[in-house]
């Protein structure tokens, strides 16, 4: 057994996620306290000392599925009863030929009328067995599997959903709703149950439709897994587990993400803003002693004949720093800065005061707009809408930009001020004016520039990034929450 776990964390690792040698030792200790016979009491109990994160359940959850995948033989009975289906019950084993009973109530003898009807049945009644069984039947007959193919098996899915045509499944128990032909606890019209429907309320019908999609997302669940199961018996959990293998949402990209991957990622700011927000107060708290008081230090020193044995130290004044971004809107860059905004103002609280700044080839302070608006997501958009970002063509001119940002807001910037530029550094080949950003380093406390581009693109193209970075603390590869993390630890 402990060499099963230790398997398991071993692609857990692989997928990214942090599991140390106490939390694998927490997993053993935790397996021991359940029935190992209890499959999803062994996977919440590995889920609870292994999983750290909200977000990272979804890989884990994976994970699991493939590397303690079962191909139980189950014998399905429960259909032969339901619809009298002649010959011998149909029966299903490991590998890839799961159809095994060989006389008229093999899967050949399954008619689609008769799957229809097994499937209208079993959503209408709510069988989690029968939709168990359905789903092994419709992946032997739809998904037209090929041995030893490299896939992660989503096509499988969509070519075994698109026979069922789970939508108008749907449409045609909503309408058997509607006339009166279900009964009020779920059953079939005529099957001797009283209390028929004869009308929905809005309520009603609006209940009865999301229990239907339950239902139906019950049987998808099902067909995943089965389609798993013949995956990991073709070609090994290891294998499988590489083709299904998705970035965390820290590491997933900015540039290049999904759209449910750009939702998972929004929701992954906010916590991990209360984590740096807490990191930054805690270390300025603590902070670290002030500079040397050689006054005190030579008159200590008396008490060890003039050697200065015990330094003494100035009490240390800590002050939040203040905050200036200046972001690159455009489209090529624009979901990476609205993530970098949504975290600096997250954070906002450990810092004395942040204001922002948003350009095209023009550029306009936003800093109101996020005042104003109760929600980051409202303020995002009315960035993206009102502010006064072109100035002739829309596409990015970082020269002038950071020039019109010098003339009318460069006297704002103070020793206490960390200057923050959030951009590719591609002009389209117009002047760098590289002059103005030295000034700003000069009167600023830091300039720091995060750019979301691989380093390997930098400097190439219309790329200016060379001709800023002499000028700047630091320029950062800043393409995931990962890395973005790592830079306001740094800023703390």
């Amino acid at each position: 057994m402990l060499e099963v776990l230790t398997g398991f964390v071993t692609m857990l690792r692989e997928a990214g996620l942090p599991i140390s040698l106490t939390e694998a030792i927490d997993a053993a200790e935790a397996v021991r306290c359940v029935p190992l016979e209890d499959r999803q009491a062994v996977k919440y109990a590995l889920g609870a000392t292994l999983v750290k994160n909200s977000t990272h359940w979804k890989a884990f959850d994976t994970a699991f599925e493939v590397y303690f995948s079962l191909r139980p033989i189950e014998q399905l009975e429960q259909l032969d009863q339901a619809f009298d289906l002649p010959g011998e019950p149909m029966q299903f084993g490991r590998g890839s030929d799961a159809a095994q009973g060989g006389g008229a109530g093999s899967l050949e003898s399954v008619s689609s009328e008769q799957l229809a009807a097994m499937l209208y049945k079993a959503l209408l009644e709510g069988d989690a067995g029968m939709l168990a069984a359905i789903a092994r039947l419709a992946v032997e007959r739809f998904a037209d599997m090929e041995p030893g193919r490299p896939v992660g098996g989503v096509y499988y899915l969509y070519r075994t959903l698109r026979h069922l045509d789970l939508e108008n499944v749907l449409a045609g128990l909503m309408e058997a709703a509607r006339s009166g032909q279900v009964s009020g606890d779920g059953g079939a019209d005529g099957g001797g149950t009283p209390g028929m429907i004869e009308s929905l309320t809005p309520l009603e019908e609006r209940l009865m439709r999301e229990e239907y999609k339950a239902r139906i997302e019950m049987l998808r669940q099902e067909i995943e897994a089965e389609i798993r199961r013949r995956l990991v018996a073709d070609r090994g959990p290891q294998a499988l587990a590489r083709s299904l293998r998705r970035a965390l949402p820290e590491d997933v990209e900015f540039m290049h993400a999904s759209r449910d991957e750009l939702v998972v990622m929004r929701k992954a700011v906010y916590p991990l803003a209360r984590k740096l927000a807490a990191r930054l107060a805690r270390r300025r708290r603590k902070g670290r002693r002030g500079p040397l008081d050689f006054r005190s230090t030579i008159r200590h020193s008396l008490a060890y004949g003039g050697v200065p044995a015990d330094p003494r130290y100035r009490r240390p004044r800590p002050s939040k720093p203040e905050i200036m971004v200046i972001a690159d809107i455009s489209g090529s860059v624009s979901a990476f800065a609205r993530f970098t905004l949504h975290l600096v103002h997250a954070i906002g609280s450990q810092f004395s005061n942040v204001r922002s700044f948003a350009f095209i080839d023009g550029i306009d302070e936003v800093t109101s707009m996020f005042e104003r608006s109760e929600t980051i997501v409202e303020a995002i958009h009315r960035v993206n809408t009102e502010a006064d970002v072109v100035w002739v063509d829309g596409h990015s001119d970082y020269g002038h930009a950071l020039t019109v940002f010098w003339e009318r807001w460069g006297r704002d910037i103070t020793p206490r001020t960390s200057i923050i530029v959030l951009g590719d550094a591609r002009n389209n080949y117009h002047a760098s004016q590289s002059h103005v950003l030295a000034e700003m380093r000069r009167r600023a406390r830091h300039l720091y520039w995060l750019n979301p581009e691989p380093t390997n693109y930098w400097g190439s193209g219309d790329s200016i990034i060379t001709h800023y970075a002499q000028f700047c603390d630091g320029v950062y590869e800043c393409r995931n929450l990962r890395q973005l993390e790592a830079f306001v630890e740094k800023l703390g």
